[in-house]
C-alpha cells in the first residue's frame, strides 16, 4: 500500500522534480565548463619546467606536452603569440597531418628567427630597420597614400596579420578600401 501512495505523490509532483533535476543539470554543467574554462586559461598562461629540457649548458630546447582539446594553431598562439606560425611547429617535429597530434604527446618548439615581412601584394620587403625608422607607436595613426591595413599592422605591431585587429578595432564594413586622410585607432 505504500508503494501505491509513494508512486501516487510522485506522479502528482512530477513538475516540480523534473524542474529539480532540470536546475541541477544546468549546474553540474556549468561547473565543468567553469573548471575547464579555468584550466585552459591556467595552460596559456603558465609554462611548467617539464616543458623546459636542458640538453647541454648552452642550448636549450623548449618541449610540449600536448593538452586535451589543443592544436598546433593554439600551441602557436602560446608560444609565438600567432597561429600562424604552427607550421614550423609541425616542420619541427615532422608532423604531415596536422590533425595528427595527440594527448601527452611531446613536441619541440623551435626557436624562431625574425624574417622580413611582406607586404600584402607580396611584392616588395620591409626590412627591419625601416620598420623601426617607421613604427607607429601612438594609439591613432591618419592614413598615408598607398598605406593599407597590412602595412599599417607592420609598422604599429611589427606583424601584419594584426590588420584584423585594426579592422575590427574601427569597425571597417570593407577592410580593403581606406583613404588618405582615415583617422585608425590603433588597439594597444
Amino acid at each position: 500500500m505504500n508503494l501505491k501512495k509513494l508512486l501516487k505523490t510522485l506522479k502528482l509532483n512530477e513538475s516540480r522534480l523534473s524542474m529539480f533535476l532540470g536546475v541541477f543539470v544546468i549546474a553540474i554543467a556549468a561547473i565543468m565548463v567553469l573548471r575547464n574554462f579555468r584550466k585552459t586559461v591556467n595552460d596559456n598562461t603558465t609554462l611548467t619546467n617539464e616543458q623546459v629540457t636542458q640538453t647541454s649548458s648552452e642550448t636549450s630546447i623548449l618541449t610540449h606536452k600536448v593538452e586535451k582539446g589543443e592544436s598546433l594553431w593554439t600551441i602557436a598562439e602560446k608560444y609565438y603569440k600567432s597561429g600562424y606560425k604552427w607550421v614550423d611547429i609541425a616542420k619541427a617535429n615532422k608532423i604531415l597531418n596536422s590533425n595528427s597530434i595527440e594527448k601527452n604527446q611531446e613536441l619541440v618548439i623551435p626557436t624562431l628567427e625574425p624574417i622580413a615581412k611582406a607586404d600584402t601584394l607580396g611584392d616588395s620587403i620591409i626590412s627591419n630597420k625601416d620598420e623601426a625608422t617607421n613604427s607607429i607607436s601612438g594609439a591613432n595613426y591618419t592614413v598615408q597614400k598607398d598605406d593599407n591595413l597590412w602595412k599599417i599592422a607592420v609598422r604599429a605591431y611589427g606583424d601584419g596579420y594584426q590588420w584584423v585587429k585594426i579592422s575590427r578595432e574601427n569597425k571597417l564594413t570593407h577592410p580593403g578600401l581606406i583613404h588618405p586622410g582615415n583617422v585608425l585607432t590603433l588597439p594597444r
